[in-house]
């Protein structure tokens, strides 16, 4: 019986847990302050950003968002509550982690003309800007003193105001606090309640236990972080998310709409008449994040009175962990955007379970204003609901999807004509890339809600995809006739370079920017006109990373010994040459993914002329050092049919990773006794279980990843199946219960604040204790106040000199390994 066997297996770790309580979790030293890598790696980290551009909604302006460097630890180690999943800064009452921008400038697409946006305060903080929808203003807010103020600007002459009147501060706690109204006048904002007071205080003593009770009824739940513990903590997350909705006109004037509460999503219809408000109720959870919270929806009027009752909705605690599975009821609530006020919202006919045998699995309905009639069904489907595209009256396509055979469908539905037959348009795997054919382009109509664009016929569309191919992703551009569903190619991105779709800026003329770069030029925009073949470029973007020019890139294709098809990027210094300098230390960097079958495993991905650019988590930096690198090598793990891909995850892990060796160190330009694997993540999570179940690698890099699968037992990244229903699966795929078997260096890095479901900090931090346990040459770095991505510039270059330093002793300084372990690795 599987209790048993758990049993049993436990029974056997009693010695290893008795040496990791001897031993203790964490090996103190003395404290190491932050360390800098060698000048190169440090100049690549420092580069000025490259500007972020944003396209006006009438296609003539380019917004440059201009980007400061990697914000100090003294900045990402400000307070921070951890709230019901939320990550809170309470002095600014916003979120605690994520960019700011420090300038912006207007570019003039036809003339070149630029205009900086003047008027801002010195060293400004700005996020969540956005266009007005009659794309004459942005709007943006700007961190002044830890308040959140809201700010406007005109392209005409580029001044910077503040809206927000004085003493308002904005509540940025649920996503950007504004949204534009349609008439590009005024905004609703949600600002902090003029009278809310002080913060709750903890109190000293409690006023009794903490419970929580289930009676009977199944309510499994994933590995979740940043819960509520405690009544304090419900108190806390009230204090900071509670909102007055204010309508704010440019001009400055503010009007409360109705009474504070906790504004979880704030809508306005496409016409500015109505609100679909989203609030969060009590009774809250000690074991969901907020998502799943009681809420009631609604739909007011601009004076806050309520024009429907849409919802009521009680605590999802329910839901089955089967993948598909949703809350029964009402659900998916979204404005109709081709309408001027039609709402639409989902309903499960299979009770939200995915696990249910059914022929009908979601509803879709909508109700046009005022609200007062029959809810219309615009269509039933087998699959569940993936979402709407809208375009007219006459067009919108409806996605849905099931994850047990990756398939997903688009029908092609007339929303105002609701008895003509609905028009299958796509039926594949989402898996297989070869077969995409593109999304709609899309375009602001006169609500500034962006709909698919068609010709003037009304009968063409178009399309633009990644275009995916056995030669890599080539971007396109396509015209699709919609009564025959036949498809023109209008643009195809040809070698040597890598050239996306960003905007078909007029129907007529064929005129569309594009997004151009190539193993040596750095992405820049570009006005092409496809009828007359011409070409302009718009923006000049320098190359961020010097360093890196003159090395040579190349996408290779190579074969499991299964047959699966793998594909990887090889990458070598500058200036190396294979017959002076012979074969090169490496360093392989990959995450795994999951398939249902081998022929979409197999596809290319990516493409060979894309510029290299690198970031933190860049394995190419260390090209820079003399390294090979070969990036991202597909890892794939397939289960087809009825097969559960991680029954063999080990075995296709390790033929994957062979796989890779075999094709680098074939080619001359590899050294396979000095191989490094690394990952983030899953990539972690399978850099232990190569170095635990092979001997292919010489030493291993992971980053915050998950190592101990006891600890995710209702499931983990594309695992279905419990612990309780698949634990030899559990116990096999955990690189902590074989901390045994690894004799090779690993260097474990991990963020002390990680939120991501399931790596909890303590999972590097029992993975050391065990390795320590048994002898391991390990090393476990803890990043103050990091989460599960790293942000700080003293943590980003400690990093690297952590990894610079592991990967010069223990692999491009290594000895040959001895026949006998090269035995072991196949070679």
């Amino acid at each position: 019986m599987p209790e048993c066997r758990i049993f049993d297996r436990a029974r056997h770790l009693l010695p290893l847990l008795a040496i990791l309580l001897m031993s203790g979790l964490a090996h103190a030293q003395t404290d190491l302050n932050y360390q800098m890598p060698a000048q190169v790696l440090a100049d690549i980290i420092d580069a000025p950003p490259t500007p972020g551009v944003s396209l006006s909604p009438d296609n003539k302006w380019l917004l440059h968002l201009e980007r400061p460097g990697y914000p100090p630890i003294a900045e990402v180690a400000q307070p921070e509550l951890r709230l019901a999943g939320l990550r809170i800064n309470p002095r600014s009452n916003g979120p605690s982690r994520g960019r700011t921008l420090n300038g912006l400038m207007f570019q003039n697409l036809e003339s070149g003309k630029e205009v900086r946006v003047t008027g801002l305060p010195s060293n400004p903080r700005i996020t969540s800007v956005s266009w007005a929808p009659n794309a004459k203003t942005v709007a943006f807010v700007v961190n002044i003193d830890d308040q959140l103020t809201l700010w406007s600007v005109e392209i005409k002459n580029g001044q910077a105001k503040q809206v927000s009147p004085a003493g308002m501060a904005l509540n940025a706690v649920y996503g950007r606090p504004y949204t534009w109204l349609s008439d590009s006048k005024a905004l609703i904002a949600r600002a902090i309640p003029a009278d809310r007071g002080d913060a709750p205080t903890e109190p000293v003593a409690p006023s009794g236990p903490v419970i929580q009770e289930n009676l009977g009824k199944k309510a499994p739940a994933r590995t979740l972080q940043d819960l509520l513990e405690n009544p304090y903590d419900e108190a806390l997350y009230e204090y900071y998310t509670t909102s007055q909705l204010v309508k704010l006109t440019l001009k400055g004037k503010a009007t409360n709409i109705n009474k504070p509460a906790v504004f979880r999503r704030v809508s306005p219809s496409p016409d500015g008449k109505n609100l679909l408000v989203q609030m969060v109720q009590r009774p809250y959870s000690y074991s969901l994040k907020e998502g799943s919270f009681p809420k009631k929806v609604d739909v007011w009027n601009l004076k806050g009175e309520v024009v429907y009752a849409v919802a009521d909705l009680p605590l999802q605690d329910q839901i089955p962990i089967s993948f598909g599975s949703v809350a029964s009821g009402r659900r998916s609530f979204q404005w109709r955007d081709d309408a001027a006020a039609e709402l639409l919202w989902v309903e499960a006919l299979d009770g939200g379970d995915g696990g249910v045998e059914t022929d009908e699995r979601d509803r879709i309905f909508t109700l046009d204003a005022p609200f007062t009639g029959k809810p219309q069904v615009l269509a039933t489907l087998s699959q569940r609901y993936g979402g709407v595209t809208w375009g007219n009256g006459k067009l919108a396509f409806v996605t849905s999807w099931w994850w047990k055979t990756r398939n997903v469908k688009v029908w092609l539905v007339q929303p105002d004509n609701r008895d003509q037959a609905h028009v299958l348009v796509q039926d594949r795997s989402w898996q297989d890339r070869y077969a995409d054919p593109g999304e709609p382009v899309m375009h602001p109509n006169k609500y500034g809600r962006y709909v698919i664009l068609t010709a003037d016929d009304g009968n063409t569309i178009f399309l633009d995809g990644a275009g995916a191919s056995p030669e890599g992703d080539r971007p396109f551009l396509d015209s699709m006739d919609l009564r025959t569903m036949e498809t023109t190619r209008l643009f195809h991105s040809e070698a040597p370079y890598y050239e996306n779709p960003v905007e078909l800026m007029d129907v007529k003329k064929r005129t569309v920017l594009t997004r151009r770069e190539s193993q040596t030029e750095p992405p820049n925009y570009f006005l092409r006109d496809l009828k007359q073949g011409g070409m302009e470029q718009k923006t000049f973007f320098p190359d961020p990373n010097p360093q890196l020019q003159g090395i040579s890139k190349e996408q290779i294709t190579y074969e499991r010994n299964d047959g699966v098809q793998l594909t990887g990027t090889l990458y070598l210094p500058a200036g190396y040459d294979k017959e002076k300098d012979g074969p090169l230390p490496c360093l392989m960097w990959a995450y795994p993914t999951e398939f249902k079958s081998k022929k979409d495993a197999g596809q290319v991905t990516d493409s060979p002329y894309r510029f290299t650019r690198v970031w933190w988590g860049s394995p190419m930096l260390y090209l820079t050092r003399g390294y090979a690198v070969f990036d991202d090598p597909t890892m794939p793990i397939v289960g087809e049919g009825e097969e559960e891909s991680n029954d063999t995850f080990i075995e296709q892990l390790v033929a994957s990773a062979q796989a890779a060796i075999d094709v680098v160190v074939d080619r001359g330009v590899v050294d396979r006794d000095r191989i490094a694997i690394g990952g983030h993540s899953y990539g972690a999570f399978m850099t232990g279980n190569l170095l635990a179940h092979s001997d292919l690698f010489r030493l291993g890099l992971p980053r915050s990843g998950a190592y101990n699968r006891t600890l995710t037992p209702f499931g983990f990244q594309s695992e279905e199946r419990t612990i309780w229903e698949a634990p030899d699966v559990y116990f096999k795929m955990s690189p902590f219960m074989h901390a045994d078997k690894i004799n090779e260096p690993i260097l474990l890095v991990h963020g002390q604040a990680d939120n991501n479901s399931g790596t909890f900090p303590m999972q590097s931090e029992r993975m050391y204790g065990a390795l320590k346990g048994h002898g391991a040459t390990a090393r476990l770095v803890m990043l103050p106040h990091e989460s599960h991505g790293y942000r700080a510039r003293e943590s980003i270059m400690h990093l690297l000199w952590e990894t610079d330093t592991w990967l010069e002793r223990y692999c491009k300084d290594a000895q040959p390994r001895t026949l006998e372990a090269q035995e072991v690795s196949g070679s």
